[in-house]
């Protein structure tokens, strides 16, 4: 069995590329982080494993980012929110495993609340929740800070490349889907899976998440040396067994 691709188009004539491994539900479904895309290691060793264990399985990238259309500075948390609900609702029959990573654990958290009768159980690796208010806005250096009130956007310096866009309407429109401290309307099972040297999302404010979930089963695994990635071979054995727990 191997996966299929496609294309989802959207209202306004963007299109998701997607990709999907048929076979036995719930399906797992792959939310990415911000500036990912579904070709990332996490992402494919899912997709191996729903192959190898003939698991129903789909991942897409969002608006602006990896294969789909769109330009990466036009995106907002309330786009990406609704890409992600138009994959389980257009793509998608039956219950679902959400597996979200980073901004995909917000996202995932977004959604479920919506969704509540479709999401079995959800997986998050060091999820993000508010990270554009929280964790981005407050590292924000002054010139950014101007570059945001004259232009709109600010060009952030990246270790991995060239800098990338952060734009004032990112940054309000996040805002506006805030869910900490919670209460997170999210009854389903939950594993968190988060690392102790993160430096993009501190291991309190994933268990801030793990607190504010409403449901009694969650599961809260602190990786101690793990980093924001978890993308070792032992971080991909423990996030395949949390999904396949499910």
């Amino acid at each position: 069995m191997s996966e299929q691709a496609g294309f989802l188009g959207r209202p306004d004539g963007a299109k998701l590329a997607w990709r999907r491994v048929a076979g036995a539900g719930p399906t797992v479904v792959w939310l990415g982080g911000f500036r990912s895309d579904m070709a990332g290691t996490k992402a494919q060793a899912l997709a191996d494993w729903a192959v190898a264990q003939s698991r129903a399985f789909l991942r897409f990238d969002y608006f602006g980012h990896g294969e789909s259309d769109g330009d990466f500075a036009h995106g907002t948390i309330t786009r990406w929110r609704e890409d992600a609900l138009a994959v389980l609702d257009e793509l998608i029959e039956g219950e679902v495993v959400v597996v979200g990573s980073s901004m995909g654990g917000w996202l995932a958290c977004l959604a479920a609340a919506v969704r509540a009768e479709r999401v079995k159980a959800m997986v998050l690796i060091a999820p993000a929740p508010d990270f554009t208010e929280k964790l981005m806005a407050p590292e924000i250096p002054p010139q950014g800070r101007a570059a945001l009130r004259e232009a709109g956007v600010w060009l952030r310096p990246s270790e991995y490349g060239d800098p990338y866009p952060i734009t004032a309407a990112l940054l309000e429109d996040g805002a506006r889907w805030s869910i900490l401290p919670g209460p997170v309307p999210i009854e389903a099972p939950v594993r968190i899976l988060q690392g102790g040297a993160d430096p993009d999302v501190p291991w309190r404010h994933a268990l801030e998440l793990a607190q504010a979930i409403k449901g009694e089963d969650v599961v809260f695994t602190l990786i101690k040396d793990g980093d924001h990635r978890l993308s070792r071979p032992q971080d991909i054995a423990r996030l395949i067994a949390a999904v396949g727990e499910f």
